[in-house]
């Protein structure tokens, strides 16, 4: 028992006195691992770590997956690019090409170039409002094959831009400086539904002759210019014309004679003094008249016979008196609609004095508003 114990202490004393088990704890750098990682690798091994190090890599790079553009500093989110309010002196590149409606408004942009657009014919609107563009180049438009919508008001415009998208719909274009609409100015544009145009220094003679030509609008505003009489040259199609804030003095006989589809017209805030008779009777659609803040002393005439007028603003004129057959027929059932609104207010007219009959064809009295007339 004694020498097997004696033999086992022997072997124990050996064993602590390895060399493998007995050196102490050395700090190691990166370059020692790999100095054993090459000891453990055989040759063939290294071979291939040296022929992949001049090649590039034996590993498969990992690409991030595809970041979509968006110009910078804009947001861009369900095909809408929102650029507004950067203060952007040039369009901005790197527009993503699926891009619907792209949005620059309030921004110091002062000219367009040919390739500004280039490569977004999916655009359906652009929104170049209040900007300082005053130049445009002639194919700037041409790559928006599908746009239907271009607001381009409050700029520094003198002319309406060359070669717009002949599928545009509805042109902004208010408040720049345009003095002239040449002949052909919306050749080829037969989609065209609705042109805002107003606050432009343009004149009736700015207007050249087929300025319009082509067109067939619903929808037209020319307010807040310079006219002196209502355009004769305007599309015979549209329903709404509006020439509001002007300086138009009379209606003469022929002045609406293209307009018979014409069922809203705009005449307020102008120096009209004389409505002259049967010139309202070519609007026998009319559905709404709008002549207030101007220098009537009378209700205009033909108001009766026009079956389908409901609305008449006739307010801050210098009408003094209102006679029973100004508004309505004297038949029964020659009107085909009663009117649901006539102002009156604002006018030196003697309300107690017009009689009742005078609005038999008002669908109800708070339709009719007289008002206090102030000096």
């Amino acid at each position: 028992m004694l020498q097997h114990c004696s033999l086992l202490l022997l072997l124990c004393a050996t064993r602590l006195l390895s060399p493998s088990c007995a050196l102490p704890f050395e700090q190691r750098g990166f370059w020692d691992f790999a100095m054993d990682s090459m000891d453990s690798m055989d040759s063939a091994g290294l071979m291939t770590m040296m022929r992949d190090e001049e090649e590039g890599s034996a590993i498969e790079e990992i690409l991030p997956p595809d970041i979509p553009m968006c110009p910078f500093g804009c947001l861009c989110r369900l095909r809408v690019v929102q650029c507004s309010d950067l203060g952007l002196t040039e369009v901005p590149k790197n527009v993503p090409p699926d891009t619907k409606f792209l949005d620059l408004q309030n921004n110091r942009i002062t000219e367009l170039k040919e390739n500004d657009f280039k490569g977004l014919s999916n655009l359906y609107g652009l929104s170049l409002r209040n900007n300082h563009i005053s130049k445009v180049h002639p194919r700037t438009f041409v790559p928006l094959k599908h746009m239907q919508k271009l607001y381009f008001s409050k700029n520094l415009l003198t002319t309406i831009p060359k070669n717009l998208p002949a599928s545009l719909v509805e042109l902004r274009i208010h408040e720049n400086r345009i003095k002239k609409v040449a002949a052909g100015a919306f050749a080829g544009l037969g989609n065209m539904n609705c042109i805002e145009m107003g606050a432009n220094p343009i004149q009736n003679s700015g207007f050249e002759p087929g300025a319009f030509k082509g067109l067939k609008l619903n929808y037209l505003r020319i307010s807040e210019a310079k006219l002196t009489g209502v355009p004769k040259d305007l599309p015979e199609s549209l329903s709404e014309l509006h020439l509001d804030h002007n300086q138009i003095q009379a209606v003469e006989l022929e002045d609406l004679s293209r307009y018979k589809n014409v069922h809203r017209l705009g005449l307020g805030f102008n120096h009209i003094r004389n409505i002259e008779n049967g010139s309202l009777s070519y609007l026998p659609r009319l559905r709404e008249l709008h002549l207030d803040n101007n220098r009537l002393t009378r209700v205009p005439g033909g108001l009766p016979d026009m079956k389908y007028l409901q609305v008449v603003y006739l307010h801050s004129n210098s009408i003094s008196q209102v006679g029973v057959d100004d508004f309505c027929p004297r038949g029964f059932g020659m009107k085909r609609t009663f009117y649901n609104g006539i102002s009156l207010f604002a006018n030196p007219v003697k309300y107690w004095e017009v009689q009742p009959a005078t609005f038999r064809c008002v669908s109800d009295r708070l339709a009719i508003q007289f008002g206090n007339y102030k000096k």
